[in-house]
């Protein structure tokens, strides 16, 4: 599944029932939601009420007489008063609708981390992070425009157009009946003009998500720009990509301009056109000045509310679009799923882990086994290292070890597939699992925090003291002790402060504070140097007393003092023995270690 943008020519009914995904996350806010739609009420009410004091001061007020003054006071206190409750409406529907929109953008963000968070590293091989993260922010930034802007202005003024012409129509039937006309001629234009903004929203929309990607992309990649000196060839073509953005963007610009255009000129000469007609009206006595100028008033707030309902309308059709996108990645289902029912494991310091025929194709490569029928006994407390060539199958066993992926097939449903202390992978809850499993990856992951809460990383309850134990036996307290904040030092955005080799003891570190009852340790001590390697592999060797641990090991020297080694090539056992025996037997490993340790 990737996380593409509807296509253009999706119909707009279709396009705009995406946002009925937007009513789960609204309905805890029905509170506010009615006193959004109160003072909503209110404040188009008191919009509609201005006209008519208008009128009544024109021609009541401006009146010759002795009782003139205290008529245009009542007026014009009428007036203060209507204007104090109409700042009121308005200020509380701005408030209560803005809310609404914060509050529904912050929980659909969460909403659709938290779906990203649960996803399995399947679901990141066919979708970019760089597009799932604009969608976070660009999309998500589009639906809170509308929901806390624009739907307001647009039922506002769908009240003040109905409003309006309801009470032009009680003004003047006749200057209603040539009013409606001419809004109609303003109105289809814009309807034309509109199809072609919201067709170029979503380019835009698009090309800015591509922008994302790439920018997201290169940033995590810059040591590997720098170091072969690509730094003007992706500026380039980051350049492109804005370039891109940019000119469609100006596209829709244009064509907004026009449509801006239309509406103004469109909505004067209407005006303009029935206030001569009204002006002929008052010379000939069939209407009063008051009604004339009420009339106008509410041709305006009828034209206005006209040019904000399309202007309104193209935002709610590229909200829709952007509603769709997200609630798309919302309902992202991961092919690891819980059980309905899922089986407990018992708390155990050791872990037995048995691989029965175990066949598996990645999803993005269908046609390669990265594993053909491995079969594989690991009992309690057992080290056992995994070596052979690259795409040997190695890190797939540890990546269908922790459920990332579900293994393709087994002998049958009681005794195929892969069994943690004799319970099937699939029957346990994928958090339950994982909590039983700690890791060390190669390329070891610091986050932007400081050194004690990377450590703590693995076990978010251990106290001071647990932490600094896990970094001595690492023997990560020796640079630690040395960072100006000690433990508390921030690290930078992936550890830029350290070294490969301090943040691979760091991980260490946070696997050993885990403790638990399986190890896995994937090139552990590839990133050492041979004085750290010799420190670091004796506080390996003490985490891994009592416990069961693999290891994956390009480097023989660091897996003597396995108890069994494990030799796979394209996806198979071709060896198992102890180090000594496969040293004799003249194969596989033999002639590794050949190129290696006799070296």
């Amino acid at each position: 599944m990737t996380a593409t943008a509807a296509s253009d020519t999706t119909p707009p009914r279709r396009r705009l029932s995406a946002l009925a995904g937007l009513l789960p996350f609204l309905a805890p806010y029905r509170g506010r939601l009615i006193m959004a739609t109160v003072t909503l009420i209110l404040s188009s009410g008191a919009m509609l009420m201005v006209p008519l004091a208008f009128r009544d001061l024109i021609d009541k007020g401006f009146v010759a007489n002795a009782a003139a003054d205290s008529h245009i006071n009542a007026h014009f206190a009428a007036l203060g008063l209507l204007a104090i409750f109409w700042a009121m409406a308005t200020a509380g529907r701005f408030y209560f609708v803005s809310w609404i929109g914060e509050r529904v953008t912050a929980d659909l963000r969460s909403a659709v981390y938290r779906r990203m968070l649960a996803q399995s590293p399947e679901f990141f091989e066919t979708t970019r992070t760089g597009e799932v993260l604009s969608r976070l922010t660009g999309d998500t930034t589009l639906v809170q425009t509308v929901v806390g802007s624009s739907v307001s202005m647009g039922l506002r003024s769908l009240l003040q157009f109905i409003g309006g012409l309801v009470m032009l129509g009680v003004t003047s039937p006749r200057l209603f009946v040539i009013t409606v006309v001419l809004l109609a001629v303003v109105v289809v234009p814009l309807v034309l003009i509109g199809r072609g903004v919201r067709r170029m929203s979503r380019d835009a929309q698009d090309r800015l998500a591509d922008t994302s990607a790439v920018a997201g992309e290169i940033l995590n990649a810059i040591p590997t720009v720098q170091a072969f000196t690509q730094e003007g060839r992706e500026s380039a073509r980051y350049d492109a990509s804005v370039d891109d953005s940019f000119k469609s963007a100006i596209r829709r610009a244009r064509l907004r301009a026009l449509m801006t255009a239309s509406v103004i000129a469109g909505v004067f000469g209407a005006i303009v056109f029935v206030l001569w007609l009204g002006a002929h009206a008052v010379i000939a006595g069939t209407m009063s000045a008051g009604q004339l100028a009420s009339f106008v008033l509410y041709a305006v707030l009828t034209a206005g509310g006209v040019g904000v309902i399309a202007e309104v309308w193209g935002d709610v059709l590229r909200a829709a679009g952007a509603t769709e996108r997200l609630i798309e990645l919302l309902h992202a289902e991961s092919r690891i799923q819980r059980p309905a029912n899922p089986k407990p494991l018992p708390q155990t310091r050791q872990a037995r882990i048995e691989f029965q025929n175990v066949h598996f194709h990645y999803p993005s490569r269908p046609d390669t086994a990265s594993l053909d029928g491995l079969t594989l006994d690991i009992r309690e407390g057992e080290t056992v290292a995994l070596v052979g060539p690259s795409g040997a199958g190695k890190t797939t066993i540890f990546q269908l070890l922790l459920r990332y992926y579900d293994v393709d097939s087994g002998v049958n449903a009681e005794t195929g597939g892969i069994r943690f202390n004799g319970i099937d992978l699939r029957d346990l809850d994928p958090a339950e699992l994982r909590a039983q499993i700690g890791i060390v990856p190669q390329d070891a992951v610091i986050f932007s925090a400081d050194a004690s809460a990377n450590i703590r990383y693995g076990n978010a309850d251990a106290t001071d003291e647990q932490v600094q134990q896990a970094a001595r036996t690492a023997r990560a307290d020796e640079f630690l002790d040395r960072l100006p904040d000690g433990y508390q030092t921030f690290l930078g955005e992936r550890g830029v402060r350290l070294s490969g080799g301090q943040r691979q003891r760091l991980a260490i570190a946070r696997a050993i504070l885990k403790n638990p009852p399986l190890l896995l340790l994937d090139e552990a001590t590839s990133a050492l140097d041979a004085e750290s390697e010799a420190f670091v592999q004796r506080g390996l060797e003490a985490a891994m007393v009592g416990r069961t641990t693999l290891i994956i090991a390009h480097r023989l020297a660091t897996v003597q003092r396995a108890d069994r080694i494990v030799v796979l090539e394209a996806g198979k056992i071709v060896e198992i023995g102890t180090p000594a025996e496969l040293l004799h037997s003249g194969g596989l490993y033999a002639r590794l270690a050949s190129l290696q340790l006799m070296a």
